[in-house]
């Protein structure tokens, strides 16, 4: 039996995103191609493979045992082809990263020029969001997370600062007309823009000094999407309405013009920085090697010579 393999391409794309719509996004198809790729196959095979109603996609028994077989026979296939790719001057294809809304504004920005200059052959597509998905079922190579958001069994290299902190600030006005907090617990007294993330979950204020750590569960009148709507946040506290907390890479462009003002400095909290991380498999695609190597080679002096790290 012929079967075309851009149509069972079609059918693993429909299958692992649950849905047309999402299967396009990660595939870089339309929609209406994609219905119509896994319409063709269905034909030539003669069953159904996903049931559709106009509000979900799902396998079949049939559909289930097809992508349960297929998986590990594309992932060999595409492995296959990028042994030939690695024979090119210069690494081709397309390298797809899934990464949360701050990276792609403050960690890509230094390192996306200069990596598509050095790999003109290369299209680099960047999901960015914050529902923190797992970039497989996304049709990614490769994400972007930080130590608490990794998943086990995938590999982890250092991107972007090492070091960073969460700041909080206000605008002058703002700690003109309510008072400047000396301490975390004032800001209970305060207006506090919080943000929230598409699970619904609300991270608390969490501050340090001297060892001493303190969670703040304060309270505001803003509460915005954490990612797609924090500029809102941003532009609320410039404008004197309340207290922001967010990464300090984010608000010092705005600290060193004096629309924002530094509140509680001392007790900024340090982290460690993002990771790209991506699955354990014995061959990775030309694309995300040649971004691994950049990222080591052209990164902050601190990633010289860094190692993958396995996840377990």
């Amino acid at each position: 039996m012929k079967v075309d393999l851009n149509d069972l391409h079609a059918f693993m794309a429909v299958a692992r995103a649950g849905g047309f719509r999402d299967g396009a996004r990660a595939s870089g198809a339309s929609p209406s191609g994609l219905s119509e790729a896994v319409s063709r196959l269905e034909t030539r095979l003669g069953v159904r493979l996903l049931n559709r109603t106009t509000r979900s996609v799902a396998a079949t028994e049939a559909g289930e045992r097809l992508f349960e077989r297929l998986g590990p026979v594309m992932s060999e296939m595409e492995a296959a082809l990028d042994v030939v790719n690695g024979f090119r001057d210069r690494p081709a294809g397309t390298l797809r990263l899934n990464v949360p809304v701050s990276a792609a504004r403050l960690v890509l920005p230094a390192i996306v020029p200069g990596f598509l200059a050095a790999f003109p052959d290369i299209r680099l597509e960047v999901i960015a969001e914050d529902s923190f998905v797992d970039v497989l079922a996304a049709g990614c190579d490769a994400g972007i997370r930080y130590d608490e958001r990794l998943e086990q069994d995938m590999i982890a290299v250092p991107i972007g600062p090492r070091m960073q902190r969460f700041a909080a600030g206000a605008a002058p006005a703002y700690l003109d007309r309510r008072g400047r907090p000396e301490h975390p617990r004032d800001l209970l007294h305060h207006a506090c823009l919080h943000g929230r993330f598409s699970s619904g979950a609300m991270p608390a204020w969490e501050f340090e000094r001297d060892g001493e750590i303190v969670t703040v569960d304060a309270t505001g009148p803003l509460l915005v999407s954490v990612g797609t709507a924090t500029d809102l946040a941003v532009e609320a506290a410039i404008a004197g309405t309340g207290i922001i907390f967010l990464f300090e890479d984010w608000l010092r462009p705005y600290f060193q013009s004096g629309a924002l003002e530094p509140v509680l400095e001392p007790w900024w909290q340090r982290f460690s920085g993002p990771f790209l991380y991506y699955p354990g498999r014995r061959l990775v695609p030309a694309p995300l090697r040649a971004f691994i190597d950049f990222i080591k080679t052209s990164g902050p002096r601190s990633l010289a010579g860094a190692e993958d790290r396995p996840l377990r």
